[in-house]
């Protein structure tokens, strides 16, 4: 077969190759529901060794200090990922009311850094919740460093904050905006596949070259009128 018959096929099981992708796009509108809103804040942080850890002697006292800056940035983004962060986080948000177990306050968390700069992005439901857990990282990401690096023998490190973060409301993920057009695709593959099992289990001989693949001789063909 060639492009022209899978053609042929496609135009005449039309309506079964859109029937689940329409059965797909009339459940999604029915039961779609408007997302959740989400609120959002970015911080930034540049980090250095504390006065007590710069190294003397023959070192580059300029090179040494952005070098350690990197190293300690690096570290504190893998903190920010962990359990024992978010942990601490928790705690140092109850003084002020909020009740945010450890769980909760990873999967609000990621972070990235980029040469000696920390990105720290905090996402929850509550615009409340954003502002306090924002807060909560800073503090602790300035006074307990020092139980991260050993290295610094419990001098922590100086951690400044770049900006004050700036609550917002969050776009919509991916995942939410792309879930009824994936489902719409899915449906029409599977609406293709429903028409060439249609065509296949047709027991009908509705063209020439239907006959032909029979092995049938065909000596003549009454041309269509009307449409019929």
């Amino acid at each position: 077969m060639d492009l022209r018959d899978y053609g042929i096929i496609l135009r005449r099981w039309w309506w079964a190759a859109l029937l689940p992708a329409l059965v797909v796009s009339g459940i999604g509108l029915v039961t779609y529901s408007q997302p959740a809103p989400a609120y959002a804040a970015t911080l930034r942080f540049s980090a250095s060794l504390p006065p007590a850890a710069t190294p003397t002697g023959n070192f580059d006292p300029v090179y040494y200090s952005w070098l350690s800056s990197e190293y300690l940035v690096a570290g504190l983004a893998d903190w920010v990922r962990t359990g024992d962060f978010a942990r601490a986080v928790s705690a140092n948000l109850q003084p002020d009311g909020v009740l945010l177990d450890a769980p909760t306050v990873q999967a609000a968390l990621s972070s990235d850094y980029a040469r000696s700069m920390l990105s720290v992005y905090v996402r929850t439901a509550s615009q409340a919740d954003t502002a306090a857990l924002a807060q909560a990282v800073s503090r602790v990401l300035q006074s307990q460093n020092a139980n991260v690096f050993p290295q610094l023998g419990g001098v922590p490190a100086q951690v400044l904050a770049l900006d004050e973060p700036v609550v917002a409301l969050a776009a919509p993920g991916w995942a939410v905006l792309l879930a009824l057009p994936l489902r719409v695709l899915a449906g029409l593959g599977v609406g293709v596949l429903l028409a060439f099992g249609a065509h296949y289990l047709d027991p009908h001989l509705r063209t020439r070259s239907d006959a032909e693949q029979l092995g049938l001789t065909v000596l003549g063909q009454i041309p269509r009128r009307n449409g019929q």
